[in-house]
């Protein structure tokens, strides 16, 4: 009894939350109410249907079905629960359910007004669907005759499913094609036998659309085909197939998880709760399949990926129970694999694949957030070491050294600690002191991994200098320039420090150029010029460096070419090295104080090189976007790695400060990846790629740079530019930014309101700095334009249209004239806002000020302001002329003849006959 008491007594400040549009509070209230009931009495249906109405509200439509669902069970002729869930299912366009609910509390009461518009509409539109489902069931039945007949032609089979492809994203066609039609199960046979490669990928890609649509289409997908079925498929060696099955698989999970195809999309948890059967094993499929000895290298990476998008806590949180599955043991089965050393049990494997697997085992050991996941992380890696090092043949030393590699680029703290291990760095340099050329290689590439950080460096400059200089001399290509890499990352770890050389005078130029001529190979082998690159990316970070290779166009060309190829392992080293061409690195703020304290301490102080001078910066950024680098950097922008994104977005961003080179950004696709990258990645590194969207966004017509979607789709990286831990020009870009966004169209404007952006913006207002101040000013403007911001904003119990007119008195004029402007459109929206300029003390002196200006704009703002408030009504006219504004008008009236001021005339005449109509002046002869 008491418990039903609190029950209800929870219902009751539900209700009275609901009364008063307090919809999160009133959730609170009605879950509490029903978490705190027993079993399944009456009251508890009542608590659903009170809960599904604050859903509504929320337009969280599914969770309102659910509710209904709930409460129907124990009530099953509610007519409250019945409309509630018929109000849901309409906002999900699942009509004809919505239509079965409609006609259901119409029959038990025909007299109920509520729902006659719901059951008049819906019945029109379910016949409607009704006709155009039979037309499109006809439509699906001769296409699939086409499409499944090997006889017709190559050219009408690639017609008809593309045309089952246009008809699976349409919500209606899809449902035919799952529900009426054995749609799914054709498509499975017909793979089995398909040649044609374009009908095959169309044909994944329709069950890939078919998942989107919903969770139930998804699951009658999965109970038509199987999980086994996608990864058979997905096992191809053509990229255009492995691609469409990687995405159809990302579609299914998305559907089961009520994620989006988007960077900053969360799951719904309770549809993952829901669907945890089904998600864990769909992800044990992909994770028993990483070391799987007889699939492509291609569905090796694509299963990799999949893991690595899904598994981070902030997506399906499943990094921990990939760890139970052996998953990260099978992950260093693959880093440790060679493409040139083919034994017995060896894997395919393509270029990209260690480095996959590095960046996944990185986004697995992230989500070991406490002592204990993290100890069983490490464990794994070191049983997998000691499994190998038991068995001591060559392969064995190989393997392990080649994982410890992958390692040292991943989860970096693991790599350290396992090459600090007794043994095994010193293992590492005998197999480097080995005649044996794998042994060399591959000994060559970790000691370069381990020299990592600056005290790592020193210790292997002590010990490894001799050996690298000794591998240089070797024969083979491939030898040498790996040794070429390490003598680089070991001469480069002063950094940009001027005064710091590792190395004797002139050596770092000289490892420049001999990096150079890998680079430029003429024999176009892959592995040596992405070798090259990496010495490159340590080298460069000296300024004399920067400048002789910026000057070398063949070298840069082929960097941009080398990215292109898309191989996720040249993305360090060609990205590092754009990195260090456009000083984009971090750089530490150096106060002068500290730098006296150093001198007095006799501590040493770091010295940036002449040549890194703001002129010589620019002269590179120029040089690099007329080399068309924007190409390179969206083809390697698909990585998984977060830290690789930061260093992409920090190039774009250096880019993007050059007037000259936004428009080439543009067109060469730099605005759709970052916007990608603004959304996801590091917070550095979003937000270097928010700044260069909001230079591009100045400067270039916003229509052009942010042509259709993207135009909303960009509002809101410009929007967290906007915060105190910005820069004043950071801020000053992003609001400028987003001035030109809001004069596209409403839906631009409704969108930066939607993402907070009003009061972040109007924040700006009160700013001390001038420019930020006349810039939000400006936003404002063009925000207002929305009848939205008007009635809500400005109409509203404030003191916002009092500010405005006290800032139609500031000392800079361009301040001044943004804020007449705003003024001028908040009083031609809107009477009330007309009525509250004279709230402010400052009103008639404002508009005096803009009437009696030597520049025209500003009269023009000001008679304006005039015409609104007048054409508002004859007690706001009178108010204005009882002022000596009559007189100011009447001069104006009688001075302004030139043909550039002929507008104020007009507008002035429009005044005064508006007041003449009023009887408030007599009308002029």
């Amino acid at each position: 009894m008491l418990i039903k008491m609190e029950s209800e007594s929870y219902k009751e400040q539900g209700n009275v939350a609901f009364k008063e549009n307090k919809w999160d509070e009133a959730l609170k209230y009605y879950t509490l109410a029903i978490n705190n009931i027993k079993g399944e009495p009456k009251e508890l249906g009542i608590y659903y249907k009170n809960r599904a109405a604050v859903y509504l509200k929320l337009e969280k439509y599914q969770e309102a079905v659910d509710d209904c669902n709930k409460s129907l069970h124990i009530a099953p002729d509610d007519p409250k629960a019945l409309f509630r869930r018929c109000q849901a299912l309409d906002s999900l366009e699942r009509f004809e359910e919505a239509y079965r609910d409609a006609t259901h509390i119409f029959k038990d009461d025909p007299s109920n007004k509520a729902v006659q518009p719901y059951l008049q509409r819906l019945h029109q539109i379910v016949e409607e669907r009704s006709r155009v489902n039979a037309q499109t069931n006809t439509k699906l039945e001769s296409m699939l005759k086409i499409v499944f007949d090997p006889s017709n032609g190559k050219d009408k089979r690639e017609t008809a499913i593309n045309n089952l492809l246009v008809l699976s994203k349409e919500h209606a066609g899809s449902e035919i094609m799952l529900k009426q039609s054995p749609t799914v199960q054709k498509i499975k046979s017909l793979l089995k036998i398909e040649k044609n490669h374009e009908i095959y990928i169309t044909a994944v890609r329709i069950i890939g659309e078919l998942c989107k649509h919903s969770e139930d289409s998804t699951k009658i997908v999965i109970k038509d085909v199987g999980v086994p079925w996608f990864l058979e498929i997905l096992d191809s060696s053509n990229q255009d197939i492995v691609n469409a099955v990687q995405f159809c698989i990302q579609a299914i999970l998305n559907s089961l998880s009520g994620m989006k195809n988007k960077s900053d999309s969360k799951p719904n948890q309770q549809l993952v709760d829901k669907n945890k059967s089904l998600i864990d094993t769909l992800l044990s499929c992909l994770a028993m399949s990483i070391n799987n000895q007889v699939i492509s290298g291609l569905a090796r990476d694509a299963v990799i990926e999949l893991l690595t998008r899904n598994i981070h806590y902030t997506t399906l949180d499943w990094a921990e129970r990939l760890v139970e599955l052996d998953g990260v043991k099978k992950l260093m089965d693959c880093a440790s694999e060679l493409e040139e050393y083919h034994y017995e049990s060896a894997m395919n494997i393509t270029p990209s694949t260690r480095t996959i697997a590095a960046v996944c085992l990185a986004r697995v050991y992230e989500n070991m957030y406490y002592d204990e996941a993290r100890e069983k992380f490490l464990a794994k890696m070191q049983d997998f070491i000691k499994n190998k090092l038991l068995t001591p043949d060559i392969e064995s030393k190989v393997r392990i050294t080649v994982a410890i590699t992958a390692l040292l680029r991943g989860p970096l703290d693991v790599g350290n600690t396992i090459i600090g291990k007794e043994g095994i760095l010193e293992m590492i340099i005998v197999m480097a002191n080995t005649e044996d050329e794998l042994q060399q290689k591959v000994a060559c590439e970790c000691l370069i991994a381990a020299a990592s950080k600056a005290d790592k460096a020193r210790s292997i400059v002590s010990q490894g200098t001799d050996i690298l200089k000794k591998l240089y001399k070797a024969k083979n290509d491939h030898i040498r320039i790996r040794a070429l890499v390490g003598l680089c990352k070991l001469g480069s770890y002063g950094g940009s420090d001027a005064s710091v050389k590792p190395f004797a005078e002139g050596s770092t130029l000289k490892l420049a150029e001999a990096c150079r001529r890998f680079l430029l190979h003429p024999g176009k082998d892959t592995d040596i010029r992405k070798w090259a690159a990496e010495g490159l990316s340590y080298l460069t970070l000296d300024a004399e460096v920067k400048e002789k290779l910026i000057e070398d166009k063949a070298a840069i060309k082929s960097l941009v070419e080398l990215a292109k190829s898309g191989d996720q392992s040249v993305i360090f080293g060609v990205v590092t090295t754009f990195v260090n061409l456009c000083n984009a690195y971090e750089k530490q703020e150096i106060i002068p104080e500290m730098i006296e304290l150093a001198k007095f301490a006799k501590q040493h102080i770091p010295e940036e090189h002449e040549l890194d001078d703001p002129d010589f910066v620019t002269k590179r950024l120029l040089a690099l976007g007329n080399e068309n680098v924007t190409t390179a950097l969206v083809a390697l922008s698909k990585t998984e790695s977060a830290n690789s994104r930061e260093l992409i977005s920090r190039v774009f961003n250096a880019l993007a400060s050059e007037h000259e080179i936004r428009g080439i950004m543009v067109q060469q696709g730099a605005v759709k990846v970052l916007i990608k990258l603004a959304l996801d990645g590091t917070e550095k590194g979003k937000h270097q790629a928010a700044q260069a969207l909001a230079r591009i966004g100045i400067t270039i017509n916003p229509e052009v740079a942010f042509a259709g979607q993207r135009s909303l789709e960009v509002a809101r990286p410009l929007l967290s530019l906007l915060h105190q831990d910005c820069s004043g020009l950071e801020n000053f870009e992003a609001l400028m930014a987003l001035c030109n966004i809001a004069q596209i169209n409403e839906s631009s404007r409704q969108r930066i309101i939607k993402e907070g952006g009003f009061l972040k913006i109007e924040h700006y207002l009160y700013e001390d700095h001038v420019m930020l101040s006349r810039a939000a000013i400006q936003c404002m403007c063009n925000l207002a334009q929305s009848e939205d911001v008007v009635k809500t904003y400005y109409e509203g119990d404030n003191d916002r249209i009092i500010y405005i007119v006290a800032c139609c008195l500031d000392e800079d004029k361009d301040t001044a004239m943004a804020a007449g402007g705003l003024l001028a459109i908040l009083t031609s929206y809107s009477k009330k806002c007309c009525q509250k300029v004279f709230d402010s003390k400052n009103w008639l002196e404002a508009l005096q000020c803009l009437l009696a200006n030597s520049i025209v704009s500003l009269q023009y703002r000001g008679v304006c302001i005039i015409s609104n408030i007048v054409a508002a009504g004859r007690e706001l006219a009178e108010k204005v002329m009882e002022t000596n504004i009559l007189e100011i008008l009447f001069a104006l009236k009688c001075t302004v003849d030139e043909d550039n001021l002929k507008k104020i005339k007009e507008v002035v005449d429009e005044i005064l006959q508006t007041c003449e109509k009023y009887g408030i002046v007599k009308k002029q002869n």
